[in-house]
């Protein structure tokens, strides 16, 4: 078999798998649940390390992508194991009314397909998305002000959260804009309870 055809096969297979799985649908839910969450996260690293007055583009890329790499393999694991639970779950009570073994049907290898498809979104769409935010940081050296590195990471996020929430939107045939709005409004509500708590505590 060539290459071509090959790849051309195990994509075929995929998207039957995906269809007997419903792994497009989960996987979607995943993404976007988990990339808002990488997002907040990092805005309030980002706010405690301007609040802590750190003028280091080295430390707050430190601190940030420990915390991605923490929230990466944080989902990682546990969507792993909560969707493998979930599944053997479900396939061990198809087998009881049936009777049959279905371990190494269609049905048992999309099933686990699904778990490790949907384990990779969950960790890395947080982490992708932290680490978007974060980019302007690499960049310090060409702009010599810090203070530009946090506004644009900031402005970033919002962006970031106002482009899940047009997604969001889309896949619910929602407003987009109101839905894009809705997502930013999460994230100021994150920078504000974040310098809130910095003023109350200087």
């Amino acid at each position: 078999m060539s290459p071509l055809r090959r790849l051309t096969y195990h994509i075929q297979r995929l998207q039957e798998y995906g269809d007997l799985a419903n792994i497009g649908e989960i996987a979607r839910r995943y993404f976007a649940m988990n990339a808002f969450d990488g997002v907040l996260t990092i805005i309030g690293v980002l706010m405690g390390n301007y609040s802590a007055h750190v003028r280091s583009p080295s430390t707050v890329l430190a601190t940030g992508l420990s915390t991605c790499i923490a929230i990466g393999i944080s989902g990682l694991w546990g969507a792993y194991l909560t969707e493998s639970a979930e599944r053997k779950r479900d396939l061990a009570e198809l087998e009881s009314y049936i009777l049959t073994d279905l371990s190494q049907t269609k049905i048992g290898r999309a099933s686990r397909t699904a778990v490790i498809i949907v384990a990779l979104v969950d960790g890395f769409a947080p982490f992708l998305a932290a680490l978007v935010v974060l980019l302007p940081f690499f960049f310090t050296r060409l702009w010599e002000d810090i203070n530009i590195s946090y506004y644009s990471s900031l402005g970033l996020a919002l962006t970031t959260l106002f482009g899940l929430g047009v997604f969001l939107g889309n896949v619910s045939r929602q407003n987009l804009i109101i839905s894009g709005a809705k997502m930013i409004g999460a994230g100021l509500a994150a920078i504000l309870a974040s310098y809130l708590l910095d003023v109350s505590g200087a």
